[in-house]
């Protein structure tokens, strides 16, 4: 009995020997036909890397490359020692890994900025829209919060923009569809430092533009809170329109 075949919680995995060439890539191709046939799950370990390269036909070194990558991409979760948490085993948390890919794909794409925008825009309607029927109360206490420290005179301008991050990617995620919530982060994520350099680039014009997008943020807090999806993702809209109509894409 190999190793594989030891490992209960690994299902009925068909784990075929692979060409040599670019070996480690095409190991990670095997275990991506695992997880996507269904036959590993979220929580299923993994062959120990001397079983598995044995069946596969491949290098130890070939496998711990794979692995490396793959938990990079966090895809897997490698632990260490015995116990329950150790070995290699499909990760639990996939939307994660798909943020950070995301978040990376946007900003070395160079895509020009009204792309991004719009792109924003049809993702942050949708989750305003479902956020105002959806979202808890321990969602609009949080929003509320974000709010109160964006008011607060000490607010400088990264921590503003960390707050207003924040809030964006919370009515994301109280929309409750979560793969538009991931794309929301991962977009609204990979713009954080270019806001903060228009920010910074505003020099004095940055006050009256801060408390414009203050009042917006109010406005569509105060719509997610009366549960008015129509008010909440046309106010999302121009709210996102308006701060980039100010000079970094007036095409929009």
């Amino acid at each position: 009995m190999t190793g594989f075949e030891s490992e209960a919680d690994a299902g009925d995995a068909d784990w075929r020997p692979v060409a040599r060439t670019r070996t480690y890539e095409l190991v990670i191709d095997r275990v991506e036909e695992q997880i996507v046939s269904g036959a590993l799950k979220v929580g299923d370990r993994l062959p120990a890397e001397r079983d598995l390269a044995k069946m596969l036909g491949v290098s130890r070194a070939a496998v711990r490359e794979a692995f490396r990558a793959l938990e990079a991409q966090g895809v897997l979760r490698m632990g260490v020692g015995t116990g329950p948490d150790s070995g290699t085993t499909v990760a639990a948390l996939p939307s994660q890994a798909l943020t950070r890919l995301l978040r990376l794909h946007v900003a070395l794409a160079n895509f020009p900025v009204a792309d991004v925008v719009r792109a924003r825009i049809m993702l942050e309607r949708e989750s305003a829209r479902h956020a105002a029927t959806r979202a808890r109360p321990d969602d609009l206490h949080r929003l509320g919060e974000l709010l109160d420290e964006m008011d607060s005179p000490d607010c400088d301008r990264a921590r503003f923009n960390d707050l207003d991050t924040e809030f964006h990617v919370r009515i994301a995620e109280a929309g409750g569809n979560r793969l538009v919530a991931d794309m929301t982060i991962a977009i609204r994520e990979s713009m954080r430092r270019p806001l903060l350099a228009a920010f910074d680039a505003l020099g004095d014009d940055w006050h009256p533009i801060a408390e414009e997008l203050r009042r917006d943020h109010r406005k569509t807090y105060q719509a997610l809170r009366d549960g008015d999806a129509k008010a909440a993702e046309e106010l999302t809209e121009a709210h996102i329109r308006a701060f980039y109509a100010h000079g970094w894409a007036r095409e929009l």
